[in-house]
């Protein structure tokens, strides 16, 4: 762990022999460079915020970042757009934790972790309930990705008719989903979700089971795995893994438990990132299952 300046910024960095992650301090925070070392960075990154602090308005700034749902104009876009309480070395990384919102009454901290051998990330999510009464709240992981790349979101083992009667997926759609979309390739395992510049905004949402999602940008590939609890309730209908895209980038996103948060409680969720070099772009789900699901390893 170093402080750096980064575009403006003060910013924590975070290294071994492979990767690099860089932290901002001073907004935020944003974990806004995850690569290899003097290798591309797989988030996307705002030029014309950098280095940018006290704006009125929330700023997207890229990278990634803790928010909370379900999404409302108060709540989710409270600006962080100031230096937030402590960034704390914790061992193999850091801690940030911010003040209490003012309009969510809510204590953001992520606990991130890099390990000294290999590329493996850990990003412990909190939400704290500073308020007096309990606050409906989930927890939501958003990676704001690069542009140019895929999304790679696997869906569940195909089954027949005897086998099973029942709906093994759940899916949710905005009113700007548009299923038609050429950015959007269905296959028989999993869903290839593109992004171009110049398209519009495109979102889909589904539960997820099989604890992972991905990222490919070039020859590299971002994977992120999570826990995936069959019983629990998740917002936006009931789904906990969704991916919107725009004309700047693509956000892979995972939730947690839709839970009613009771004071001075804190519910905590946590993502294991992984780097890849040299994975060869996916066409169709039949290449996903050569290329990608050896190396995501299924549920965590």
């Amino acid at each position: 762990m170093e402080w750096i300046d980064y575009r403006g910024w003060r910013a924590v960095r975070l290294a071994n022999r492979e990767v690099e992650l860089v932290v901002t301090r001073d907004v935020g925070p944003r974990i806004l460079r995850f690569g290899f070392l003097g290798g591309p960075n797989v988030f996307a990154e705002y030029e014309r915020q950098a280095g940018g602090r006290g704006e009125a308005e929330w700023m997207i700034r890229g990278g990634h970042r803790l928010w909370i749902a379900p999404e409302s104009p108060a709540w989710s876009y409270e600006p962080d757009n100031v230096p937030y309480e402590a960034a704390e070395a914790v061992p193999g990384g850091v801690l940030t934790r911010q003040s209490p919102g003012p309009v969510t009454g809510l204590v953001k901290q992520m606990e991130i972790r890099l390990a000294e051998d290999e590329n493996r990330v850990t990003v412990k999510h909190s939400l704290t309930n500073t308020r007096d009464v309990p606050v409906r709240c989930s927890i939501w992981a958003i990676s704001v990705m690069a542009p140019g790349g895929q999304a790679i979101i696997p869906l569940p083992p195909r089954t027949t008719p005897a086998e099973n009667l029942l709906p093994t997926q759940n899916w949710s759609f905005w009113g700007y989903t548009n299923l038609g979309d050429s950015r959007l390739v269905f296959g028989h395992n999993a869903v290839l979700f593109r992004q171009q510049a110049g398209r519009p905004p495109n979102k889909i949402g589904l539960k997820q089971r099989e604890g992972w999602g991905a990222y490919q940008l070039g020859g590299l590939l971002f994977v992120k795995s999570f826990d995936c609890i069959a019983d629990a309730v998740y917002p936006d209908g009931d789904v906990n893994f969704e991916c919107y895209t725009n004309e700047e980038m693509l956000e892979v996103e995972s939730l947690g438990p839709l839970v009613s948060l009771p004071p001075g409680e804190t519910i905590s969720r946590t993502e294991v990132w992984r780097l890849h070099a040299g994975v060869p772009w996916c066409e169709d789900d039949a290449d996903v299952a050569r290329r990608v699901r050896p190396l995501a390893g299924g549920r965590r």
